[in-house]
């Protein structure tokens, strides 16, 4: 019987950063699809007016942590231009392969910077950004882990973190269980799919783990469908 009582530690699929070729694309093109109909997309976007409007200055570093096929930095950089905000992007993800993809999927935009880096490296602890941006990223790791990796984000980043991750709830693993299995082409997305909502997190969960890293201000607010929206300020 599955329990939505703790998080699953279960590796998913894309956890193998070797992963590549024509199911890893299929994959990152149905994440696209997911994100933007279930509104993952406003998620980071009412995040970051959130932010950039109490923190303003001419020019802002924003990192997209696990940036897989670039879908959020093409969202981070058309909501940028929208809003007239000059920025940089910082592509991140530790998958080779799939950086290759976002810089491929992504060669029309000039102000981004990509990067093969394991958060865990300690170069990347030496990094400095404004505002780092995490979406579907964070459920990947242990309670330990994610204490690990937002002690370094908060070294890193000079204004704030911005997660986009889903919400642990038995109508949401039930119903991305069954869409997946009718829809779905990639074999992948059928089984990461529930398997990340069984990963990720009720309310209490994210803010405990924040408050470990040593982060103090913090925000959170739920989205439809099933997504938190977590704001924490340095």
């Amino acid at each position: 019987m599955i329990s939505f009582k703790q998080r699953s530690y279960q590796k998913e699929l894309m956890d193998d950063f070797t992963s590549a070729g024509p199911e890893m694309k299929q994959t990152l093109h149905e994440l696209k699809i997911v994100n933007k109909l279930l509104g993952g997309n406003k998620v980071l976007t009412t995040a970051l007016s959130k932010v950039i409007k109490d923190h303003p200055q001419p020019h802002y570093h924003i990192a997209d942590i696990g940036c897989g096929g670039g879908d959020m930095v093409r969202l981070i950089a058309s909501w940028a231009i929208k809003n007239g905000t000059k920025i940089t992007i910082h592509a991140l993800d530790a998958n080779p392969h799939i950086i290759e993809m976002a810089k491929d999927n992504l060669k029309d935009l000039q102000n981004v910077v990509y990067h093969t880096a394991d958060v865990f490296d300690e170069t990347f602890a030496k990094e400095k950004m404004d505002i780092i941006t995490c979406t579907l990223f964070t459920h990947h790791f242990t309670d330990d882990e994610l204490v690990k990796m937002f002690q370094s984000f908060k070294h890193n980043a000079t204004i704030g973190l911005i997660i986009n991750d889903l919400h642990r709830h038995p109508l949401a693993y039930y119903s991305i269980k069954y869409i997946t299995k009718l829809f779905s082409k990639s074999e992948m997305v059928k089984n990461d799919g529930p398997l990340s909502v069984l990963r990720s997190f009720k309310s209490g969960d994210i803010t405990s783990v924040l408050k470990k890293s040593g982060w103090s201000m913090i925000s959170i607010r739920w989205f439809w469908a099933f997504r938190w929206q977590v704001i924490a300020l340095s």
